[in-house]
């Protein structure tokens, strides 16, 4: 496959932080690729960069053989943005929102009706075209935002945080329908989350902490990397139970948000020789698969969610 998008030593700062901390990697063409991170790890400015509202302090961007810095307005031709915030109109209809995204990028008379008709069938909403956009459910909402992101037929489709306010079945939803733009279009994805198991859909992913990158390549390889089982264990005092633990047995064990975290396979032998080991301390004990939450503990040595702002 070919890049669509090659990145550099990308920096951006504010003042004296650095919300983009020398990032380089590549997206490529028919891919759907993540950029995972918690609040402040710097994914939202970089999203504002590549959709061209932020030109970077230094480092290169080149979207299709493009120069970010020099040739902005031709990449805006060839890149459909959904943000993060809703952008409908919510006292026009699902078609008049078309029109009036169409209308932005040039297009007009029945061309523009064709295209319109053409997205509000694929986004399967060709039956809500009369609807005025406030009156949609979250998920539909998010289906129209898709469709004027589309409208202009670009290369690469950038969506920042599609699933926030969505319910997980709206979620679920909308990632089949990403899924299957990037198999009828052949359109290139790129989608900022910071659910781990949106994710874990993705062809390749990046996870961002503080400004830089912690890991980078597909699902299965990051898993894989951290070891494929683990020990989970609800406790009272998760802290001195873990240091109990790492002093007694030659485990890898960490703290996290939910407990104690030992990497081991696990059995029902292993549980009845912590609760002997242990008694009294543990309140539950459970066995379960990698995710990237511990891909992310593993390389930043903290929890996903104790990022600190930046």
């Amino acid at each position: 496959m070919n890049s669509i998008l090659e990145i550099k030593n990308l920096v951006h700062a504010f003042k004296t932080r650095r919300a983009v901390d020398g990032i380089s990697l590549n997206v490529q063409a028919g891919e759907i690729f993540a950029v995972l991170g918690p609040n402040g790890s710097g994914k939202t400015t970089l999203f504002r960069i590549l959709s061209t509202l932020f030109l970077p302090a230094s480092g290169m961007v080149t979207f299709l053989g493009l120069d970010l810095a020099k040739d902005y307005r031709e990449i805006r031709k060839k890149i459909g943005v959904v943000f993060q915030n809703p952008a409908l109109d919510l006292k026009l209809t699902v078609r008049e929102n078309l029109i009036h995204q169409g209308r932005l990028y040039g297009l007009c008379g029945k061309d523009l009706g064709l295209r319109a008709d053409e997205m509000l069938q694929r986004l399967g909403l060709a039956d809500r075209q009369k609807d005025m956009a406030g009156t949609l459910s979250g998920g539909l909402k998010r289906r129209v935002e898709l469709a004027k992101g589309l409208l202009h037929r670009p290369q690469v489709l950038l969506l920042d945080e599609p699933s926030t306010g969505l319910d997980p079945g709206a979620r679920a939803e909308l990632w089949n329908y990403l899924i299957g733009l990037r198999r009828t279009e052949g359109v290139s994805i790129l989608v900022t989350t910071h659910f781990m198991d949106e994710a874990e859909r993705a062809d390749r992913l990046v996870i961002l902490t503080q400004g830089k990158i912690a890991a980078l390549g597909t699902p299965k390889e990051l898993l894989q990397a951290v070891g494929p089982d683990f020990v989970e264990i609800i406790s009272a005092e998760p802290a001195a139970l873990a240091e109990a633990i790492r002093s007694r047995f030659a485990w890898r064990v960490a703290v996290t948000a939910r407990g104690v975290r030992i990497e081991h396979p696990g059995s029902p032998a292993f549980a009845a020789e912590l609760l002997a080991a242990f008694p009294g301390q543990m309140n539950q004990v459970t066995f379960r698969k990698a995710t990237l939450e511990d891909v992310f503990l593993a390389k930043t040595g903290h929890a996903f969610w104790e990022e600190k702002s930046v």
